[in-house]
């Protein structure tokens, strides 16, 4: 009897450890494999990013050189077709690193599903363990002596089983740690996923203010019959028509704003907590001395473009007086608000205006429309398509709108 139940101890125990074992490599092996074939997946997706951003450097050098060559019509159709190529390129790019990601997502996936049974039958391993070990623990010190040789034997057999609980345990608390760490890495994923998401949606804008700035394009073409002399002509208004806003709005800066601090009787405050943005914040598509402006060569932008739809409401970016809000036929179209602390603000391509000079409005205020679709009300001569042209002067000088919006 004694030599069966030790025997018995020792079987179950070395069963215990066989079958938890086998279990473990049987299940790591096929999550080996799910992973080993995901990986390759994985590194077929960076393959090809890599690719696409080769051909994307193609594109992006050929529209640098263009854009060194003198001003021509076949140039500048030229520049949006390069521009709308590669646009279509950066959107196949962000699918597929989207691709990479999920992916990324579904390995993490697989791993914890793998960690979470190991640490189940880790567990079984443990309880089975506490079970012959509680059994021991009820056997009698009489008992103890009649079925070991000696107490020695018995405090050994113990003593054993407290050294496997103890190194399971030990097993558990890492596998366990193991799988927080890869929870973590799920969550930061899941955040990746969502900012490649973001960034797809701006992608997909990019294409679509391209593919408009295309459509105004066939405008110019189809109103200029493809000549070159009369595109030249367009290039040249259109150059008239922003140095004439440029100067009217640098002079009206400081006569608007000695006549209203006479008529307040004081310098006019700015109270406003900063600037709000015009129209809903949504993706800039041409920035402050944007090297890439399309009519760089006719003049430097002062300001930013944010993609806005035609008719969108403005509303003033602070308090203030407007001092010019003109508006006639498709010639470029601007509202001008004078603020305090030497600031204004402009909203060119208006294609409709609420508000009269001199007026005072309010922070948030619906001053107008916007626009910028071409041939339409306050469009100008040449447009990139639908947008709100918007500007930032402190006494005078244009300044970067970005470090003045929230």
């Amino acid at each position: 009897m004694k030599i069966n139940i030790k025997l018995l101890t020792i079987v179950l125990i070395i069963l215990s450890f066989v079958f938890i074992s086998n279990n473990r490599v049987l299940g790591q092996e096929e999550v080996n494999d799910e992973v080993k074939a995901l990986n390759a997946q994985i590194q077929a997706q960076k393959d090809k990013i890599e690719e696409i951003q080769k051909r994307q450097e193609v594109y992006s050098q050929a529209i640098k050189e263009k854009q060194k060559e003198k001003a021509s019509l076949n140039n500048q159709v030229y520049l949006i077709d390069n521009r709308l190529a590669k646009a279509e390129l950066d959107i196949t790019s962000t699918e597929i690193e989207m691709d990479r990601v999920n992916l990324e997502v579904k390995k993490a996936r697989i791993e914890i599903d793998g960690k979470n049974k190991e640490i189940e039958n880790e567990k079984g391993h443990i309880g089975d363990v506490l079970k012959l070990m509680y059994k021991e623990s009820r056997v009698n010190t009489l008992e103890v002596l009649l079925l070991n040789d000696s107490l020695t034997d018995f405090l050994n057999q113990v003593k054993h089983l407290e050294d496997i609980n103890k190194e399971v345990g030990n097993s558990l608390d890492v596998l366990k740690k193991y799988k927080n760490q890869l929870e973590k890495t799920l969550v930061d994923l899941d955040d990746k996923n969502k900012d490649l998401l973001s960034l797809k949606k701006e992608l997909e804008e990019k294409k679509e203010i391209l593919e408009s700035e295309k459509g105004s394009k066939v405008f110019i073409l189809s109103q200029v019959a493809s000549s070159e002399k009369e595109y030249q002509r367009l290039l040249e208004q259109s150059k008239k028509e922003q140095a004439a806003a440029s100067a009217d709005i640098a002079n009206l800066e400081k006569t608007v704003r000695d006549r209203v601090n006479q008529l307040a009787g004081g310098k006019l405050e700015f109270n406003d907590a900063g600037l709000i943005w015009p129209v809903p914040q949504n993706s800039i598509t041409s920035y402050f001395h944007d090297p890439d402006y399309p009519f760089r060569y006719i003049f430097e932008h002062p300001a930013i473009d944010i993609r806005a739809s035609q008719g969108t409401a403005l509303k003033a970016a602070a308090s203030g007086y407007v001092a010019r809000a003109k508006i006639e036929g498709s010639s470029y179209g601007y509202i001008m608000i004078v603020h305090g602390d030497g600031l204004s603000t402009v909203y060119g391509h208006a294609s409709k205006s609420f508000v009269k000079e001199d007026e005072y409005v309010v922070q948030g205020q619906v001053i107008g429309l916007s626009g910028g679709m071409p041939g339409t009300t306050g469009a100008g001569s040449l447009t990139t398509g639908p947008h709100l042209h918007f500007e930032v002067r402190l006494n005078g000088i244009p300044v970067n709108p970005l470090e003045y919006l929230p």
